[in-house]
């Protein structure tokens, strides 16, 4: 009896500071914040947009200084903008790009903002309204560029980076509307839309493309399809805009799910290296 009267004393010794720590309240959990989140109210697409932004503060930064600025479609939170961030943050914490303003935007009817018109009756069957690229960039270049530019200190530098379909509105807003922005990042873009016409309307569209002097990263997957038409389009671009920057990285590794991320990583070390160090 004395020995059961002394395990039991020296099981409640153990157990009782355990149940104690897991009886006692937890702390407060607290949201993690990244960057900061606003909205947009479109006259041009008709509804509110939302628009995620992360700033980088590598060492040494003036929190000050004017940055350039990088949008992105399929900037949603649960879609490519922390990875990309993640990206953003490393690199320039570690002096391999030079630090810039990340925007991203919010997917509301993406096969409608990211495709032009199409005449292809399989084309229309991918969504209940495709077509919206005119209005999507309407909405960059007059809405969200100026209320970028009232909230952040920036640079007139701007780039555009998007994989897929928003590649193809990559591709398709250098060929028509080249000023708008200084850098191009295309990834795997989707150049069969419309039974590949943004491809074929290329030739005539590069002569403003080269007077805007635009640099052009383009990158592709193993699949087939999309490596061909990249490699297409580098090579018109290359042909007849000798005296512009266009890199072009096959990846023949990666498939169309898993190209973003290491040819983003590629294309912001590419684009945005940071200045060599002046020599004392």
């Amino acid at each position: 009896m004395r020995l059961f009267v002394l395990s039991l004393l020296l099981l409640t010794a153990f157990v009782a500071p355990s149940l104690a720590a897991e009886l006692a309240p937890s702390a407060p959990s607290a949201p993690l914040v990244i960057g900061e989140t606003f909205t947009v109210q479109s006259k041009v697409l008709g509804e509110t947009r939302r628009i995620n932004v992360y700033r980088p503060r590598p060492w040494g930064l003036d929190p000050k200084a004017p940055l350039p600025v990088i949008y992105m479609p399929d900037g949603g939170i649960e879609e490519d903008f922390l990875h990309v961030a993640g990206l953003v943050q490393v690199l320039s914490g570690n002096g391999s790009i030079r630090p810039f303003l990340l925007v991203g935007i919010e997917n509301t009817e993406r096969r409608r903002d990211m495709t032009g018109p199409s005449s292809d009756p399989a084309d229309r069957k991918i969504a209940p309204r495709i077509g919206g690229s005119a209005a999507y960039r309407a909405f960059l270049r007059d809405e969200l560029m100026p209320e970028v530019r009232q909230r952040y200190a920036t640079t007139d530098e701007r780039a555009l980076i998007g994989e897929s379909l928003a590649g193809l509105f990559v591709v398709e807003t250098l060929l028509q509307e080249p000023t708008l922005f200084n850098t191009y990042i295309a990834l795997d873009p989707s150049l069969w839309w419309n039974r590949g016409q943004v491809l074929a309307d290329a030739p005539k569209r590069l002569a403003a493309a080269r007077q805007a002097e635009p640099r052009v990263f383009l990158a592709s997957s193993g699949q087939p399809q999309l490596a061909a038409t990249t490699l297409q389009l580098s090579a018109l671009l290359q042909q007849a805009s000798p005296s512009l920057l266009v890199k072009y990285q096959p990846m023949p590794d990666e498939t169309h799910a898993t190209i973003y991320h290491p040819a983003a990583l590629q294309a912001l070390r590419t684009m945005f290296p940071a200045p060599a160090p002046v020599a004392p």
